[in-house]
């Protein structure tokens, strides 16, 4: 069997489209976009529809949409809630199509979606190893694309696709020359043992104190809570069973 190749993009930054086309790309914003977006599908959300703009999200409340929403953290005043893990409760979101906007994650859904890749999903540590089958499952080469903070690299979206590109070349199924992707690997061996701790460089973990926001940073953590992978169709994501 031809092995399959994973690269990693560290940042929008630099990202390369044309690296992308009829490949799978995986959207990693793990503090807190990909989360939640992994806990809609786990409490019952029938899709996501992930906007990149302010003002395109507040069109959709306008007609009457349901719609997260935040920018540095805050919820925008129109919205309905933000982006928490802890807001997609079965209670708000259960058989209902969520309009999700956010500072970083949602827009590089939409950045990915113009390179014409073969598949697009949201992976973070609650849904790894759904991720993982799934992307063997779909036999293609792989793109582990990192939302980062406004551009720039994070730690914390790196650890993960550091933790994926790992699984994957374990299968033997893969193989990489890509040093992103090793330079991620290497990130997730240096976290893996106390993976709490080590999030505690991370600058956006700093944001969230700040903010008041970081109650969820153990929860996003936490492996595997839901065997759901957010898989992008027809405009939004739905969660598929893996």
């Amino acid at each position: 069997m031809t092995s399959r190749t994973v690269e990693t993009f560290l940042s929008p930054a630099l990202f390369e489209p044309e690296k992308c086309r009829g490949t799978i790309v995986v959207i990693i914003d793990i503090l807190r976009a990909t989360s939640s977006i992994c806990t809609a599908f786990a409490n019952g959300a029938r899709a996501i529809i992930p906007v990149s703009e302010a003002a395109e999200a507040r069109n959709y409340k306008a007609q009457g949409c349901l719609v997260a929403a935040e920018r540095d953290g805050f919820v925008l005043d129109f919205a309905d809630f933000g982006n928490s893990p802890f807001n997609f409760t079965k209670e708000k979101i259960k058989d209902n199509t969520v309009v999700y906007s956010t500072t970083n994650g949602t827009g590089i859904i939409n950045m990915a979606l113009q390179a014409k890749p073969a598949a697009i999903v949201t992976g973070s540590f609650l849904n790894i190893s759904a991720l993982v089958r799934w992307i063997e499952r779909h036999n293609g080469n792989v793109n582990l694309f990192c939302a980062g903070w406004k551009k720039r690299f994070n730690l914390e979206d790196t650890v993960f696709a550091g933790a994926v590109a790992e699984r994957l070349i374990k299968t033997g199924g893969y193989s990489t020359s890509c040093d992103s992707t090793h330079a991620a690997m290497d990130l997730w061996l240096a976290a893996k043992n106390d993976l709490r701790s080590y999030i505690e460089k991370a600058a956006q973990r700093s944001r969230l104190r700040e903010k008041q926001l970081d109650d969820c940073i153990d929860f996003c953590l936490q492996h595997d809570f839901t065997a759901f992978v957010p898989v992008f169709m027809n405009g939004r994501l739905v969660g598929v069973e893996s």
